[in-house]
């Protein structure tokens, strides 16, 4: 083949990749972005018109997570999913992990597009950066929805259920990076499936493969272990934050096979309007295990600010 067909054929390609993007983009209504924010650059999915949704995913996941709710929430609201630092296709700075400084990400985000006032919906480490965003702006914050995962210095928090295998919180650093590499399914298999109330219900097979992909990225491990190495330092922030409670109406979603109660208990003490949901017989995955319990709370909760 000569260089002339070689080069018709990838742009031929790239056409094709582009339109399939575009054509998959109307279908759903959710456009991929970009931003450059608080030094980092931020990858965010958003969708809808109206008043602003924060969707804030945790960790073994990133922004894709949202895409069912995103769909129901765009019917009547700015919907915008973004990826953390360190996560999917944002960058993956060495530092700024601690969760009061990718709060502050998501706000100078928010701001850009010209939001001052919205609700902040997170999952896992998502709840743990929600909690902050709210905390640090919170005559910002419509309604807040924690969903499944603890509060670091909230509390008796070292005694909550997804800390009994200690050794994932623990593990960052030269020598794990190294056991990682090329074997991140491995790892994320150990999240997916015990984490979860069936692991044969947890995390699709499509949506697995998608997520070692994306953390199979140079420096994206390295990014995912340092939201565990500053546990310490979102501890002694949350404390403080605690000690000044929030008062805008708070959504707590968990899992009785994962959280159950704590994170009910925690968000008490944080927050003087809570509301707490228990999702019987499922697990920490709660968008994937039970979609059809999940989305419609989560909706009319939203939708309430309206």
């Amino acid at each position: 083949m000569n260089t002339f067909m070689r080069a018709g054929l990838g742009a031929a390609i790239v056409v094709l990749a582009l339109t399939a993007n575009l054509s998959a983009q109307m279908r759903t209504g959710i456009e991929s972005r970009f931003a450059v924010v608080n030094g980092v650059r931020l990858h965010y999915l958003i969708a809808g018109k109206g008043d602003p949704v924060l969707l804030l995913h945790g960790y073994a996941e990133n922004s894709h997570m949202w895409r069912p709710l995103m769909a129901q929430l765009a019917k009547s609201h700015t919907v915008i999913a973004p990826d953390l630092r360190g996560f999917g296709q944002s960058s993956k700075p060495m530092t700024g992990y601690d969760k009061k400084t990718m709060a502050q990400d998501i706000h100078a985000l928010v701001q850009s597009l010209g939001y001052h006032r919205e609700t902040v919906v997170g999952h896992d480490i998502g709840l743990m950066v929600a909690y902050a965003y709210a905390a640090q702006y919170s005559n910002e914050v419509e309604r807040i929805v924690l969903m499944d995962a603890f509060l670091p210095g909230v509390g008796d928090w070292k005694t909550v259920w997804l800390l009994r295998d200690l050794w994932h919180f623990h593990f960052y650093g030269e020598t794990p990076l190294k056991l990682v590499a090329l074997r991140e399914r491995i790892y994320f298999e150990h999240f997916w499936n015990d984490f979860a109330a069936d692991p044969k219900h947890s995390v699709s097979e499509a949506d697995r493969q998608f997520y070692a992909r994306s953390y199979a990225q140079p420096g994206a491990m390295r990014a995912g272990f340092e939201v565990f190495r500053n546990f310490e330092q979102d501890a002694k922030d949350f404390a403080q934050f605690a000690e000044t409670k929030l008062t805008m109406p708070m959504l707590v979603l968990t899992g009785e096979k994962a959280s159950g109660e704590f994170l009910i208990e925690q968000a008490r003490l944080v927050d003087t309007n809570v509301e707490g949901v228990v999702i019987k017989g499922k697990g920490h995955w709660l968008m994937e295990e039970a979609p059809s319990q999940v989305i419609p709370q989560l909706v009319a909760f939203i939708n309430k600010s309206q």
